[in-house]
């Protein structure tokens, strides 16, 4: 593996390892200092029950010959008292055993065996007592906390080899656990990283594995949607403008087609060819206007004052603005409401909404049809149903009518409508005031609208 310090890799690694040796040094040096300690202690117990069994023996030939006299005229006795112990032990020989120094008291305190020197600092002391409860001196014995016999040390050294064996063995197999950790956590990382770097060059396809529940998994899962966002927004872009440019290229076509026959003088600068110019001047500025209320909503540049407010009076206003080109088209209102439905919006954007609708309507109504406006409310929000006669639209038909330059006929002669923009305009309308429009196909044979509204639905973002 190759290390890189500034790579996340091998920080991961470094520091998983270092914890790892680190924990392998700790508990090495733990087990060291409680063997040793165990050991000591285990020496000095052995010490203890061998003292005990040299008092109890040295207990029985006092009580046999009655007096101290058997080790004060010889020394040797009590050598042969400790290979006697050692015996009915069953150990070693007795200068491979014992490491201690012996001195037998009487009860005066007087010595009977041992060199006659100051005792050291640290002795072991057991009484001598007869099998009638008598004590009759005192054996006392020197021991050390420490590992000095050769044969100690040999053993100690050996648990000392075997212990850094298995620490090494440990700390090599942390090395290769480590190893795949570092690769098993980063490799979603990695596979992360691929991808932003293939969205930032404009691959919007790119998708990464959602392996896992954990948190790189909700991770991925999130990376993915927010790749096929991307690519939904950029494909959306494209079109947009592939709209915009095929929606600008007809009337400016038909501009520098009525200009350069003016121009060449095929025809002449009459009222109705300056007439003609003029509505094409017209479509266009309508729709720039179209578009630049569009790019404002989609962005949440518009401007919402909302407040309470009666619907009523707007719906009213819009059908008393449309009542001449109604009357050209012969067409009827039906109105379905009362007086008031009061919501918390902004008044001039539900005008414009239904002001758009009005449009729509009317440009895609057959004459001497019928509009039909109905309001109906509950306690939680208000409906506002807008339908209108033939012709209509099927369900597939109705689910695009909000998408913008979308027109439900065959051809795109701009002669049978508007830019395409103004039902998407009322979507971003609605969406703002947190409700929802649809459409469906209507019993009138047209198209049905329904606005749903929250009523006093307070949105201090607003």
């Amino acid at each position: 593996m190759k290390l890189r310090f500034n790579s996340v890799r091998t920080r991961l690694f470094l520091a998983i390892f270092a914890t790892c040796l680190l924990l392998v040094l700790i508990m090495h040096q733990g087990v060291r200092m409680s063997f040793q300690h165990g050991f000591i202690d285990y020496i000095k117990e052995n010490d203890q029950q061998r003292l005990e069994l040299v008092s109890s023996a040295l207990a029985e030939q006092y009580a046999e010959m009655g007096n101290w006299h058997f080790l004060l005229s010889d020394e040797r006795t009590f050598f042969r008292i400790l290979r006697s112990v050692e015996h009915q032990q069953h150990r070693g020989p007795m200068r491979q055993r014992w490491r201690t120094t012996f001195w037998v008291y009487d009860v005066q305190n007087r010595l009977i065996f041992g060199k006659d020197t100051e005792l050291p600092s640290k002795v072991l002391r057991e009484p001598i007592i007869t099998d009638d409860g008598k004590t009759v001196g005192w054996l006392v014995a020197s021991y050390e906390d420490k590992i000095s016999s050769a044969l100690d040390r040999r053993f100690d050294s050996k648990q000392m080899y075997t212990s850094w064996i298995i620490a090494g063995l440990s700390l090599f197999v942390a090395l290769i656990a480590t190893i795949f950790l570092s690769r098993s956590f980063l490799k979603p990382i990695k596979r992360l990283l691929e991808g932003t770097n293939h969205l930032a060059s404009g691959d919007f396809t790119t998708r990464v594995p959602e392996t896992g529940r954990d948190e790189l998994g909700q991770l991925a899962k999130d990376f993915n949607h927010l790749a096929s966002t991307l690519e939904k927004n950029e494909q959306m872009r494209r079109d947009y403008m592939a709209d915009i440019s095929h929606e600008l290229r007809t009337p400016l076509s038909v501009l520098r087609g009525e200009l350069e026959a003016v121009q060449d003088g095929v025809r002449q600068a009459t009222p109705d060819t300056i007439n003609s110019l003029l509505n094409e001047t017209q479509t266009l500025i309508k729709l720039v206007n179209d578009l630049h209320q569009l790019s404002l909503s989609d962005r949440g540049s518009l401007v919402y004052r909302k407040q309470s407010i009666d619907i009523v009076p707007l719906i009213e206003m819009v059908i008393g603005q449309a009542r001449w080109r109604l009357e050209a088209k012969q067409l009827t209102v039906e109105r379905q409401f009362s007086d008031p439905v009061v919501v918390f919006a902004d008044p001039d954007r539900l005008t414009q909404l239904f002001y758009n609708l009005m449009e729509n309507s009317l440009r895609y109504t057959d004459p001497q049809g019928k509009i039909a406006i109905q309001i109906k409310q509950d306690h939680l929000q208000v409906s506002i149903i807008w339908q209108d006669s033939a012709p209509g639209l099927n369900l597939e038909q109705c689910e695009h009518l909000f998408e913008r330059f979308y027109r439900a006929e065959g051809s795109r002669n701009r002669a049978s409508g508007g830019s395409g923009l103004g039902l998407a305009i009322c979507y971003n309308i609605v969406e703002a005031h947190n409700g929802s429009i649809t459409a469906t196909p209507s019993v009138l044979g047209g198209v049905t609208i329904t606005i749903n509204l929250p009523i006093q639905s307070k949105d201090k973002g607003s």
